[in-house]
């Protein structure tokens, strides 16, 4: 297969994420798919990100989402379904926010607008990022930190205000081959709640990873690549 044949790929990053996030899928899926990482970071609403990943992407594409990412693959499923070729959904939920998630947001936000050095997704909660047995992973939370705070304040309290919509009916109405991944410790969409969401939208290629938080693409690229290249290689029209 020539590169020009290869399927596009559209990997969206999740909140203060960039193409960093999804390094190793970049290079280890290269082989099947012509990856496309989209620059989130200018938009204010989910409407306005899916609209310019649509204005940019092939006429048909797969699409992956991670965290906000995948509320971004939401919007594209009910804006352009007739494109997606395929769709994964990676540490992410198809449920608006909590009441308390809701309160969680705007502290965050509170405290991000206060002057002072923004410090991104810094070391005092990281813990809630990654599993904890990659804490003292220097390689990994430095790439992390480093990617929060290249992309700053403005960007965090843009994205952290976003207004997440309920996506089950999108995706159920969907007939390609889905995919759902998460991290087997993953605080933030904990696994409990995207099975959850496999059963809501009729997704029977659910993949939880052993030892991972959060941030799958960056702590288990070897099993989220191969995850990512099964559900690449699914026969068409197979959910």
């Amino acid at each position: 297969m020539t590169a020009s044949s290869l399927p596009q790929l559209i990997l969206l990053p999740g909140l203060l994420n960039d193409a960093e996030l999804w390094r190793d899928q970049i290079s280890g899926l290269a082989d099947v798919a012509r990856v496309w990482v989209p620059d989130l970071s200018p938009y204010a609403t989910l409407h306005e990100m899916a609209q310019s990943v649509l204005s940019e992407a092939e006429p048909t594409f797969a699409v992956a989402g991670f965290s906000m990412g995948g509320y971004v693959a939401q919007e594209i499923a009910r804006l352009a379904p007739e494109r997606i070729e395929r769709l994964a959904l990676l540490d992410t939920s198809i449920r608006v926010d909590t009441p308390e998630r809701a309160a969680q947001r705007r502290a965050l936000n509170k405290a991000a607008a206060r002057g002072g050095t923004f410090l991104g997704i810094g070391q005092a909660i990281m813990k809630s990022y990654i599993d904890v047995s990659r804490l003292d992973d220097v390689e990994l939370t430095t790439r992390i930190v480093d990617m929060t705070q290249r992309l700053g304040r403005e960007v965090f309290l843009r994205q952290n205000s976003l207004e997440r919509q309920d996506g089950e009916a999108a995706l159920k109405a969907l007939r390609v081959p889905l995919l759902i991944i998460v991290g087997e410790n993953d605080q933030i969409t904990p696994a409990e709640g995207c099975r959850e969401m496999a059963a809501a939208i009729g997704c029977t290629h659910l993949v939880v990873i052993p030892n991972a938080g959060h941030m799958t693409p960056m702590e288990a690229p070897g099993a989220v690549n191969g995850a990512l290249r099964h559900w690449l290689e699914r026969p068409a029209g197979k959910r």
